[in-house]
Parts: structure tokens; C-alpha cells; sequence
């Protein structure tokens, strides 16, 4: 049978470790037919041939914690991610204000929080640009908020108001006042409940212009790890509708302390309705807990208390108790627990949950994820494996940048600052890992965080050679990290994440062999083309890329 498409001119990486490299790659009805000669042997007068320029053919990339309706609509927002002050973040609400002056609320995602001292934010700041209209700006991590006195006042808060469960309000110095600045979302969700919802028809067109984003950055799959009830409805609509969707997502329905009894009662019709709706392109198998906050706002659960706050051991987002229940009832009902959990605390009682759930509802291939673990104790490393717990980590963050520098490490100290990111050390002790960005907490590119899981160094390339070294990993384990470790995560090993015959076709096209690239120049390395079952979802301009022995 000859081939739709055959794939030459460059190498071909099947992506399983150790596996050997190709010449060719053939596909037929969206799956690869073929390899190497056979591939090459399998052209036919219809078929398309992809001409590799010289470059590497890989597995495609997941992605295995992201927000994609979330991360599409801050795109239109006031565009304070590359603002390097907080002066900056002033002028461009002031700007963006100016622009939009029927826009009731002024908001905007992703600014850096160490650009302010403590990573305290004043209302009056934004007072000064904005005083009339509520302004809410959430920092890239989206654990914090900061707001002006119009958004405060709506909320109803003033200084009287006690911190709420799950979250708070930090005070200016000496007084009750409210600062401007709000931390997690016992605090954040009843100001962000006033802002008025965006469209149906906004959200859909958000996410296909995020999945067009992670189709360029040669992303396949995607787990949504924040689904509110009416998300599923967004991405039914974006899958089923012209032009459809050029990634795979599944879903994790969000479960928060409050009233949580109440809200599973649906998740399983949901998982039924999404399923049914886009067999094949979307999944429902997820429910999303959090188990704390970030070290950086001092609101991630801590064994010990933190260095600068001697009496904080940060926030549990629910008591141990119940989280146990939650997870165990969510897993009786087929679902996966994807629990967030940033501090050592909020790791520990992660797995305690997990395993409670597998004691209680016995043994099967349940696959829990614990999202970002930037802390574990060494007395709960090796549980990873013991447990079958996933760890989706996301390597961009394991960097001494000035979030680290300015924030993380002065509020726990040089012993716990010594074991972040422990990506080497859970691969060594058996545990299943994948990647993931967060977007739009950091950039959704894979290629940016596999550069940095390499090298552990900023983009300018410091420390010499890396901070914690001992953690980094080989470029070929990064890349798996990518590709199989995400298919794992999605239940779909068998299906995708390496290349050979009857797996579906897709498939990356970089502008050269990263494994025989300097690691420096990885996270610049241009993506060339993405294939969802052989159907091209992006598609670069080849021509620069052409060695010179071929133009």
C-alpha cells in the first residue's frame, strides 16, 4: 500500500530511549505504516512527501498542566506579563483604561510578583491611573491579586474584614487597612466573581486561538487542569465546530472545598457529555484539587514554618480530612485526582490522600498526578513510585531567576531552597514524570523548558553550570518527558508519544536534531511543522532552514 505521506531528508527520532534513528517515515489513514527503508519503498504517485530540510522528525509534544481558556482570554487583557516594574504596570493599565473606556472592569494576568517589595502591592498605585473603574491584575502565577480601592470597596472589603478561609488580605503596615493585594483564592474569588463573564462565543474563540499557540509550539495533547462546569461546553463547541481543534485535551473538572458533595454529582454525566460529543479529540477523566498555594506568596503548605514567618506554615486549601474524601470519592467514580501541591506539606498530604483513595477503593490503574511538587521531603520521594503517582513538574520553573532569588528562597532557607525541582531525583527513584508549562503562567513552548530541565540555567545562561546540577537530565530523557510521559498521563501510551507502525501520526518537525543541538540553543530552535494524525496543524516557512549543501 503506498503511503499519504512519507517523511525524508532528515533524521527521525523515534523518542523511545535508546531506540535507534531513522531515515524515512511513512503514514497511512493517520497512523505511521512504516520506517526507515520500508517507508521510503511505500511512496506512491499520490503520495505527499515532506521534505525535513535537514532537520529532526520527533514524537509531538503534551503538555500535562496547562489553561487554555484561561491563558486565550488574558491575551486581551492589559498586557502587563513583559512589565519590569510596577511604574510600568501603572502606565500600562493607564494606557489600556484610555483605550477602552466602556470596559467596566479593568484586568489583566502575568506580572512578574517580586516587583514589588515582599511582593506587597499598593492600591493607590493603580488609584493614580485608574480611580474610578475596579482594576484586578493577577500575577503570573495567578495565586495573587492585585487591586485598587474601587475594586476593593466592591468586594467589600475594608478594615474590618477578616481574612478569609483559604486566602488573605494583606494590611498596610501598622494598620487593618486593605493594602491592594490579595493572596489565594479564598481571598481573590469574590472580587474575580464581580468581574463580568466573558461570552460563550469569547471563550471558544480564547481557546482555539490558545490551541493554535500550542499547535505552533508543536503540542498534540493537552490536560486542561481547570475546567469550570460551563469550560466543558467551550471546549465541546471549539472541537465540533468549523474549523475544529488542533490538539487533543483532556479535561479536569475543578473540585474547591465548598459545597464539593454537591458538585461531583454531575462530573460523571459531564464525562459522558464531553466524551460523547469528540470521541477521539477530547477526554473528561480528570478532577482538579488544590492542596495549597506558592511558596512566593508564603501560602504553600510547609512541614516546618517559613523562614521569614516563623509562625506560617502557609495555606491548606481544605483540611486533611476532607481532601481525603474528596479524592477518595472522585476515584470511586473513575475519575483521576490531578492535585496541586507546591509545598513539602502540601506534597505529603497529596500522597496521604491518593493512598487513602487506593486503600479504600482497592488496586487498579488509577494514575494520580501531583502537579508542579517544587518541595518533598526525602521521606516522601520515594512514595512516587511506591504509590503509581505521576508527577507532572514543569522544568522552566527550575531556574535561579528573580522569583527564586527575590522571593522562594528568603521564605525557606538554603536546606529546603537546596531540594526545588527534584526532576533527576523522582526519574531515579522510579516515578513516572511529565512535563508541562502552566500556561499562561510560563511560556507554553516545550522546547523553552526542555532547555532549562537540561540545563538548569536562566536563558542568559547562569549559573555556570546550572543551579542544584545535580538535578538536571539529558536532553533525550527531557524530550521523553514531552512526548511519553504526557501520553502516559493521558492513559494513551499505545496510541502516541513514540514513533512505530500503527501509532497515530503525530509528529514534530524541528529545525534541527535537538539531541545534537547545544543546549544553549534549544529553546530557540524552531518548530518547522505539527501533525495531529498526519493532519498538519502548523506549518513553517522552510526555506531558511535549507543547509547550505542543498539550496
Amino acid at each position: 500500500m503506498h503511503a499519504d505521506i512519507v517523511f525524508t531528508g532528515g533524521t527521525i527520532r523515534t523518542g523511545a530511549l535508546g531506540a535507534s534513528v531513522h531515515e524515512a517515515l511513512a503514514v497511512v489513514d493517520g497512523r505511521i505504516s512504516a520506517l526507515g527503508a520500508a517507508a521510503l519503498a511505500a511512496r506512491g504517485p499520490r503520495t505527499t512527501v515532506v521534505d525535513l530540510v535537514g532537520g529532526a522528525l520527533l514524537p509531538a509534544f503534551g503538555d500535562s498542566h496547562v489553561h487554555p481558556v484561561m491563558g486565550g482570554l488574558g491575551l486581551h487583557g492589559v498586557p502587563v506579563r513583559d512589565c519590569a516594574s510596577a511604574e510600568a504596570i501603572v502606565e500600562a493599565v493607564r494606557h489600556w483604561a484610555e483605550a477602552h473606556p466602556d470596559a467596566e472592569w479593568v484586568s489583566g494576568d502575568g506580572f512578574d510578583p517580586w516587583l514589588a517589595p515582599d511582593g506587597r502591592f499598593d492600591a493607590r498605585w493603580l488609584d493614580a491611573a485608574v480611580p474610578d473603574r475596579p482594576v484586578v491584575l493577577r500575577t503570573m502565577d495567578h495565586h495573587t491579586a492585585w487591586v485598587n480601592s474601587e475594586a476593593l470597596r466592591r468586594a467589600g472589603y475594608t478594615a474590618n474584614t477578616p481574612d478569609p478561609v483559604g486566602g488573605e488580605i494583606l494590611r498596610r503596615d501598622g494598620t487593618t487597612e486593605p493594602l491592594g493585594t490579595l493572596r489565594e483564592f479564598g481571598a481573590l474569588s469574590p472580587v474575580l466573581a464581580l468581574i463580568p463573564p466573558a461570552s460563550h462565543e469569547a471563550q471558544v474563540a480564547a481557546l482555539r486561538e490558545a490551541a493554535a499557540l500550542f499547535a505552533a509550539a508543536g503540542v498534540t495533547w493537552v490536560q486542561d487542569a481547570w475546567v469550570e462546569p460551563h469550560h466543558a461546553d467551550v471546549w465541546i463547541d471549539a472541537a465540533t465546530t468549523e474549523p475544529g481543534l488542533p490538539v487533543r485535551a483532556d479535561l479536569a473538572f475543578i473540585l474547591e472545598p465548598d459545597g464539593w458533595r454537591e458538585r461531583i454529582a454531575r462530573f460523571a454525566a459531564d464525562r459522558d457529555l464531553v466524551e460523547s460529543a469528540a470521541p477521539g479529540l477530547l477526554t473528561a477523566r480528570t478532577v482538579k484539587f488544590f492542596a495549597d498555594g506558592v511558596i512566593e506568596s508564603g501560602t504553600a503548605a510547609l512541614l516546618e514554618p517559613y523562614t521569614d514567618c516563623a509562625h506560617s506554615h502557609g495555606i491548606a486549601n481544605w483540611a486533611p480530612e476532607e481532601l481525603a474524601e474528596a479524592v477518595t470519592a472522585v476515584d470511586a467514580l473513575g475519575f483521576r485526582p490531578h492535585i496541586h501541591a507546591i509545598g513539602d506539606g502540601g506534597v505529603r498530604t497529596a500522597l496521604d490522600v491518593i493512598e487513602a483513595a487506593a486503600r479504600i477503593n482497592g488496586t487498579r490503574d488509577r494514575r494520580p498526578v501531583i502537579a508542579h511538587a517544587q518541595l518533598i521531603h526525602p521521606a516522601d520521594l520515594p512514595r512516587f513510585a511506591e504509590l503509581g503517582v505521576i508527577a507532572s513538574l514543569q522544568p522552566l520553573w527550575a531556574q535561579s531567576d528573580p522569583l527564586m532569588t527575590e522571593l522562594t528562597l528568603p521564605r525557606i532557607g538554603p536546606e529546603r531552597g537546596g531540594r526545588q525541582y527534584q526532576i533527576a531525583a523522582l526519574l531515579a527513584s522510579g516515578a513516572q514524570v511529565s512535563f508541562g508549562s502552566d500556561w499562561p503562567v510560563t511560556a507554553h513552548e516545550p522546547l523553552r523548558g526542555i532547555a532549562t530541565a537540561v540545563t538548569r540555567q536562566t536563558p542568559d545562561g547562569t549559573p555556570d553550570g546550572g543551579w542544584l546540577p545535580e538535578e538536571r537530565i539529558d536532553i533525550e530523557t527531557a524530550l521523553t518527558a514531552y512526548s511519553a510521559g504526557c501520553a502516559h498521563q493521558a492513559f494513551e501510551e499505545k496510541e502516541w508519544g513514540v514513533l512505530r507502525p500503527g501509532m497515530r501520526a503525530d509528529l514534530v518537525h524541528l529545525a534541527a536534531d535537538p539531541v545534537e543541538t547545544a543546549p544553549a540553543a534549544l529553546a530557540g530552535l524552531p518548530v518547522l511543522g505539527t501533525w495531529l494524525a498526519g493532519r498538519p496543524t502548523h506549518h513553517a516557512d522552510t526555506s531558511a532552514h535549507v543547509p547550505a549543501g542543498r539550496r
